[in-house]
């Protein structure tokens, strides 16, 4: 049987090709200090909502950082043995957990972000400032289009 002529690209495969270049600069200091590509994003998600009192939910920082809930569990358990973490009940409803960052979790964001923010600068001196914000919008408007992400792909996370 001969192979199916598509007339696009692999869209999907570039998006991953383009995520894998970038953590290619960023996975180096995440290895630096111990924090797999999950607990970054996690650690991220954490340091992005560390001003709000009550916590992030799990079920949000699933969403947010693109892990199935069984990863997650496993990835939080990790962080709170490593101290970067602590997890509780949710007050309002004790089904819920809630997860904050500790001190030494936040000085890891502060520390990681300063590295990360550095490796954007250098995109946008490349592709300049115009064009990397084109290349947000563009990814922006493809996410609205397709209708966001319900499920996630662990591949891909």
């Amino acid at each position: 049987m001969l192979g199916t002529a598509f007339a696009h690209r692999n869209l999907p495969r570039l998006l991953l090709q383009a995520r894998e270049a970038v953590m290619q600069h960023t996975r180096p200091s995440l290895r630096e200090h111990g924090l797999s590509d999950q607990q970054w994003r996690v650690l991220r998600v954490l340091g992005e909502h560390a001003r709000e009192p009550g916590g992030i939910e799990t079920g949000r920082i699933a969403r947010e950082a693109f892990l199935l809930g069984p990863s997650l569990s496993g990835v939080l358990t990790r962080m709170e043995r490593d101290g970067l973490i602590t997890r509780e009940r949710c007050s309002q409803d004790a089904r819920r957990t809630v997860v904050r960052a500790t001190p030494a979790g936040l000085k890891l964001v502060r520390k990681l972000s300063a590295t990360i923010e550095a490796h954007y600068d250098w995109l946008e001196q490349r592709l300049s400032k115009a064009r990397l914000a084109q290349l947000y919008a563009l990814l922006d408007e493809v996410i609205a289009l397709e209708g966001g992400v319900d499920e996630i792909d662990e591949e891909a996370a």
